[in-house]
């Protein structure tokens, strides 16, 4: 198959990559940006069901429901949006600085490959270390159901709080115990299979009796809900220009434009340095986005490095999840709960273009480490805050995670079609896109710093980024057609002229459906009729290694030890 030719252009990418650079720079330019579907991807992806059959979102987003199942929202295109504004952007601040960009270009297939990038760096990783990458796991949602007919969502990061909540329950600690890692373990694996006896101990209580232990306990407790909308639709970020003080030194003069647009010295953020202080995803996906345009990254962990490092499985000794996001970044040792820690962020941040952390709220401020003390030596700064909630839920919000997110935000609803009960997905939808929105809103800071010389501070949020998914105003219907079918050596999904043709495709295969030929031989079948499909990747590493995707992902190799996406934008 040929890729989808460039004059493909996706309506909701296009609509969202307008929409965030007219919040980018209101009446300025910007550079040009062109989307398709395919990109580098070989296939024939028709529509953003096709890409997330064969880019591996149903396959993840399904995991823990037991096989492939399509997220019922454009969230691949959605990615493709933000990615595409920020390339224009990133042209227009590397043409400010001397480079000759003209465009950006990106699809859909890559913001869906870019989705997946820690799953599929995970099962890729070259050593053979810890359980193996789950495929499905039915039954395996963290959602829980009451007595009395309420679902729910709960979120801790700290283990004697998910101990004392489940005792209240009458749980005995070593079976609170067996469902902790499993618990923790979801944000990386997609799958959360908790021990029968925990989700029993929730049905035998009532919502109050839950939402009492949660506050006595203090862990985060959201009721999911049936609305798909959002419960409010924030600005993607805010951006709070610094004080009117000229630069005490110029902003660093612009790398040498290279004879190859994809060296380095050429990328658009050539010549800035970001420091980050982050952790789990959203953060420091801000910051693997700016480096992949350019920058030199500084990471900041504590002394013996973030803990996830070592979450398995490995690749070259260091855990490949934290790699996919990770991998380039200079680090540097600094406990930030001392004054010595403090003043290695400080000095560190005064050599900056730009500072991201993801803290929990009213910890910079606790730490003197907040936009207006930074800034003070340094006002070119660029100061970037990727939350969970922002201020939109006061100053005590729920912790700011991503399945949280998902249900205040109304995706939890909104990703499963009306006849399945709403439930966040397991992949890490919210916090994709939050680091994506991140790293925007950052590029648009830069982009009006360019133009002012002054420094700004950015405000976003895993819930204004799950704002941005485009929803119906109530959940979706499907037919048995919507979800993929089985065959008799995995998946296809049919294309909407097939779903629409349900005679036509019982005429091809007849009662025993597309069960008993392969899924080659049932698209070659479709194919012919003029009825389109797409086979589903439900194996991560047999995607790494199709010819079709040769472009698009680079394989495992002795360094990185496991296959990664490229670069999700070419630039002219």
């Amino acid at each position: 198959m040929t890729p989808s030719p460039r004059t493909d252009v996706p309506a909701v990418a296009t609509a969202i990559a307008d929409r965030l650079l007219r919040h980018t720079a209101p009446g300025a330019r910007v550079g040009r940006h062109t989307i398709d579907r395919a990109g580098p991807v070989a296939m024939d992806l028709p529509d953003e069901r096709a890409v997330q059959a064969a880019c591996g979102l149903m396959h993840v987003h399904g995991r823990a429901t037991g096989g492939p199942v399509p997220l019922a929202v454009d969230y691949a295109s959605v990615v493709a949006g933000v990615l595409a504004a920020q390339g224009a952007t990133a042209v227009a601040i590397g043409r400010a600085r001397g480079l000759g960009l003209r465009e950006a270009r990106t699809s859909v297939a890559q913001g869906a490959l870019l989705a997946v990038g820690q799953y599929l760096a995970a099962a890729t990783a070259g050593e053979d270390d810890g359980p193996p990458e789950p495929r499905v796991c039915a039954g395996g949602l963290a959602t829980l159901d009451t007595c009395d007919g309420v679902r729910v969502e709960l979120e801790t990061l700290d283990p004697p709080a998910w101990r004392e909540f489940w005792a209240r329950l009458d749980v005995p600690p070593a079976l609170a115990g067996r469902g902790w890692l499993p618990f923790q373990q979801r944000f990386a694996t997609a799958v959360c299979p908790l021990p029968d006896e925990l989700r029993e101990a929730v049905r035998r209580r009532t919502s109050a009796e839950l939402r009492a232990a949660a506050g006595d306990t203090g862990v985060s407790l959201l009721v999911v809900g049936s609305d798909p909308a959002p419960a409010v639709r924030p600005d993607p970020w805010r951006l709070t220009p610094a004080p009117d003080a000229r630069l005490r030194r110029p902003v660093p003069a612009p790398a040498p434009p290279g004879p190859d647009a994809g060296t380095a010295s050429s990328l658009p953020l050539a010549g800035l340095r970001v420091v980050e202080s982050t952790r789990r995803v959203q953060g420091p996906l801000a910051g693997h986005v700016l480096r992949i345009l350019g920058a030199e990254v500084i990471r900041i962990e504590p002394p013996g490095g973030d803990p996830m490092r070592w979450l398995p499985p490995l690749a070259g000794g260091t855990s490949a999840r934290f790699t996919a996001l990770n991998a380039g970044k200079r680090v540097v040792e600094a406990d930030i709960t001392t004054g010595q820690g403090r003043d290695t962020v400080r000095a560190l941040a005064a050599e900056a273009d730009v500072f991201v952390h993801n803290w929990a709220p009213g910890k910079a401020a606790r730490l003197g480490l907040d936009a207006a003390d930074l800034s003070a030596a340094r006002p070119a700064l660029v100061y970037a805050w990727a939350s969970g909630f922002g201020d939109a839920l006061g100053d005590r919000p729920p912790l700011g995670t991503d399945y949280l997110a998902q249900v205040h935000g109304g995706l939890a609803a909104a990703v499963r079609p009306a006849d399945e009960p709403p439930a966040p997905s397991l992949m890490t939808l919210t916090d994709v896109l939050g680091g994506l929105v991140c790293a925007q809103g950052v590029l648009a800071a830069l982009a009006a710093r360019e133009r002012t010389g002054r420094g700004c501070r950015v405000d976003s949020s895993l819930m204004s980024a799950a704002a941005l998914v485009p929803r119906p105003a109530h959940r979706v219907r499907w037919t048995a057609l919507d979800r993929p079918l089985r065959t008799a050596d995995g998946h296809l999904y049919l294309g909407a002229e097939a779903r629409a043709h349900p005679d036509a495709v019982h005429r091809l295969f007849g009662p025993a459906g597309l069960a008993a030929l392969t899924t080659a031989e049932c698209a070659g079948r479709l194919a012919a009729a003029g009825l389109p499909a797409t086979p589903v990747h439900t194996d991560l590493a047999a995607l790494a290694d199709d010819p079709a995707f040769e472009a698009a992902v680079a394989p495992s190799d002795p360094v990185v030890g496991h296959a990664r996406p490229h670069a999700p934008w070419e630039f002219a």
